[in-house]
């Protein structure tokens, strides 16, 4: 299943704002984010869609799609998988404290650049 997808915006406050209003009639919210940083929005059964203030030196072709896995052993072999693949390493499997406590992940650039993670938010015992 895609936890979320993440796509870069050249404007975050007028993304945001145009963001809010366009979702409104289907029910989706802003959630949580950081000011010039970041913005998501609950798109419903536990999904996220967001926007992220982009590099202004890069182009806007950044796209992050996570895809939430059933437990830890399922991020570390996506991982290999994906390097045995072709992949590019963007951020071994590991805890991501930052995101929430129990957040595990891994991050890959596919062919074209896109930086696929698999991961989990689930307490350890449980994943």
């Amino acid at each position: 299943m895609i936890d979320h997808i993440t796509v870069a915006v050249s404007d975050l406050t007028k993304s945001r704002l145009f963001y809010e209003k366009a979702f409104a009639p289907l029910g989706y919210t802003l959630s949580f984010g950081k000011e010039e940083v970041f913005w998501a929005f609950d798109i419903g059964n536990g999904c996220l869609f967001e926007i992220q203030q982009a590099d202004s030196a890069a182009p806007l072709t950044r796209v992050h799609v996570a895809f939430r896995v059933n437990n830890r052993t399922e991020v570390d072999t996506f991982y290999q998988s994906a390097l045995a693949a072709g992949a590019q390493d963007n951020g071994a499997p590991g805890s991501r404290p930052d995101y929430a406590p129990d957040y595990y992940a891994c991050f890959v650039l596919d062919p074209d650049g896109y930086n696929i993670e698999a991961m989990i938010n689930q307490p350890l015992e449980k994943a």
